[in-house]
């Protein structure tokens, strides 16, 4: 079967967008042998609610995610169908590949740039299509078009029918798999060559596709596909497979540190890192759990030499559009209208001179730095020479793209401006509700989005930007003027030594603690380190409950319910953890939904106590609800998809707040 056995009717418009033209205001619905690397944690497929890892401050913006939810679920069912009909067409493309590359350029929504509610065309940035994100010409290549030639269809139907889409962007990587003689048995790290060659960023002629930045670019986007793989994904309807990667095999170490993986891969037979090439000594750090090169190393200074020396955390990628500065007075938050690798790419090399100083990637929050801060980046006008502008990865009209990493990440590069920069202040933040037009704001908020200037036509970051949880991410204190009930300076408080064994714990060992630590922390001296080592013997997923008072609930941290809310500060290396908190209540003990812990930087993790939808039953008579007027803190729970690799997670200030 071919698709055009697929009758009209079954390939309908997705219904979030049918019903998005039905009323007015759509607009606000809408080469070493490494044996080493495979992510500690990217093994299985991601909480499916981790997404509350990013739960909005703003009760306007938590009610339209609430229905952009609902749309997008019922237009997934439809994709998921429609690759199964890609896979059967074209059967050597290996299973998961499709739904990666969907993901990492649309976050599987279906692009109609000409559409209500899809924002302006950004930065003059190609128009990317339909649930692939094809491109069509305008300083890139057309995707579009020669998907089509391929399939036999007109251009118009890839561009607008979402199966079409599919099937053209199956075509297309097809072709480039059948050039390197890959199948679908062939290993997930196969396929990069060809991802590469099918990113589509610069025509495939000339000396912009020659560039060692356009090559970045395109390993970028290839990095991006395997990661989505190698984690996998299950998140509101959207899934990829998980398959495990050999990064060895798919990059050589240097384009390893380079693209900052965030986590490795051991050889746990040999319990060892091998030592690499002639330099030797390649080595994993224990903290944030990436790979780093030897010390003194060609690769060492070389990976130096990559790093922003404005920023150290950025990457560094020139772009060669900038000009003079004249001022220090603002930070603009903008939305790309694309994504990541395809954003350093045309800051690279456009027609339109335009750049930004920095990009920050919405799966981990990495961040690229372009344009020097000392000069000015090309983004927002005739403000081009007073303010520092930030591109954060996605479009306007999708939410699922402002992850807490993301939102982490940005707050800390701006956090650096108001540091280094006196005439912008962090207090000075928009914290306003998110909206779809202009709405020029006074030249005294200092971090405010292109929305918000004068003479624009651009309504970035959009609707869905929520300016309460970034104000208060640049702003931390203690948030919200919460009382800390453990700070961990002297001891480890309400908490135990150790994970709590009463049968509620699963995963790890006996051998794993709980204790002070006063190397890392988020406030004051010390924080409590939780080290997680595997039980050998179970293969169970990793559920660790961190009693509170000892066992005994008399000694546990009152908290009051009417309008109350209990937090902590974490942090930790490894990916793919996630967090709860248990309550006694008056007929049982509540558990909380569990965040998303983001890797690699401090988070702040809340829950509301009087609030029903972050609560389920537990054990005793409980009914999903925090109901007593005062009730106790049980413990905080970790939970992991069973690793054999130590995991370290630190807790600081768990604050109660009313």
């Amino acid at each position: 079967m071919n698709e055009y056995s697929v009758t009209r009717r079954a390939r309908r418009r997705p219904l979030s967008r049918a019903l998005s033209g039905r009323a007015s205001s759509a607009n606000s619905l809408s080469s070493l042998s490494l044996a080493l690397l495979i992510a500690c944690g990217f093994a299985g497929a991601a909480h499916a609610d981790a997404r509350a890892g990013a739960a909005p401050q703003d009760p306007a913006l938590a009610q339209r995610l609430r229905l952009e939810e609902s749309l997008s679920r019922i237009d997934r069912q439809l994709y998921a169908g429609y690759f199964r009909q890609a896979y059967a067409r074209y059967p050597l493309i290996p299973a998961g590949t499709l739904e990666a590359v969907a993901y990492v350029t649309t976050r599987w929504q279906h692009l109609q740039p000409d559409a209500a509610g899809y924002g302006e065309q950004h930065q003059h940035m190609p128009r990317a299509y339909g649930v692939m994100g094809l491109y069509h010409g305008e300083g890139f290549a057309d995707q579009a078009g020669e998907g089509a030639r391929l399939l036999g269809v007109p251009a118009q139907r890839v561009l607008r029918d979402p199966a079409s889409n599919i099937l053209a962007a199956a075509a297309l990587l097809d072709r480039e798999l059948r050039a390197d003689a890959v199948n679908a048995k062939s290993p997930v790290e196969a396929t990069r060559a060809a991802l590469e060659r099918y990113a589509g960023f610069a025509p495939s002629a000339g000396a912009a596709a020659k560039s060692a930045v356009q090559s970045h670019a395109r390993a970028s986007f290839a990095f991006d596909v395997l990661s989505a793989q190698d984690k996998g994904v299950n998140d509101r309807g959207i899934v990829v497979p998980a398959r495990a990667v050999a990064w060895e095999r798919a990059f050589d170490a240097p384009a390893l540190l380079r693209l900052r993986a965030p986590f490795v891969r051991l050889d746990v037979a040999a319990d060892k890192v091998e030592a690499l090439g002639a330099d030797g000594g390649w080595r994993i750090d224990p903290l944030d759990e990436t790979l780093r090169a030897p010390a003194g190393s060609r690769s060492e200074v070389a990976a130096a030499a990559e790093k922003s020396t404005d920023y150290p955390p950025a990457l560094w990628v020139a772009s060669p559009y900038h000009s003079a500065r004249t001022s220090y007075d603002s930070v603009t938050i903008h939305t790309m209208q694309g994504y990541y690798a395809g954003s350093i790419s045309w800051f690279q090399n456009n027609p339109n001179s335009v750049s930004a100083h920095y990009l920050i990637r919405s799966s981990d929050g990495q961040i690229t730095q372009m344009v020097r801060e000392n000069r000015a980046a090309h983004h927002v006008g005739v403000h081009n020479k007073t303010t520092l502008g930030i591109e954060h990865e996605g479009f306007i009209a999708n939410a699922s793209w402002y992850t807490a990493a993301m939102y982490n990440a940005s707050a800390a590069l701006t956090r650096h401006f108001c540091a280094t920069y006196s005439a912008i202040g962090c207090a000075s933040a928009f914290k306003g509700p998110g909206g779809t037009g202009i709405n020029v704001l006074p030249a005294s908020v200092k971090v405010k989005g292109h929305q918000h200037y004068s003479s624009q036509t651009h309504t970035d970051p959009g609707q869905y930007w929520d300016w309460a949880r970034y104000y208060n991410l640049l702003n931390p204190g203690t948030p919200g003027g919460g009382s800390v009930i453990d700070s961990f300076e002297s001891s480890v408080g309400h908490f135990d030594s150790a994970p709590a064994y009463s049968g509620s714990t699963t995963g790890i060992s006996a051998a794993s603690l709980a204790e002070r630590n006063c190397t890392t922390r988020k406030n004051g001296e010390c924080s409590l380190r939780v080290l997680l080592k595997d039980d050998a013997a179970s293969s169970n997923a990793w559920a660790v409950r961190l009693l509170s008072g000892g066992g005994n609930p008399g000694s546990n941290a009152a908290l009051t319910r009417a309008g109350g809310k209990v937090g902590v500060w974490v942090y930790t290396g490894a990916s793919g953890l996630s967090a709860a908190v248990g309550i006694d209540d008056s007929d049982g003990t509540e558990r909380s939904v569990a965040r998303a812990i983001p890797v690699n930087t401090w988070t702040y993790l809340e829950w509301r106590l009087d609030d029903d939808a972050q609560w389920d039953a537990w054990v005793g008579g409980a009914n999903g609800a925090i109901t007593a007027a005062t009730v106790k803190l049980d413990a905080v729970w970790l939970y992991r998809d069973q690793t054999a690799f130590d995991v370290n997670v630190y807790l600081d200030d768990v604050q109660t707040k009313n």
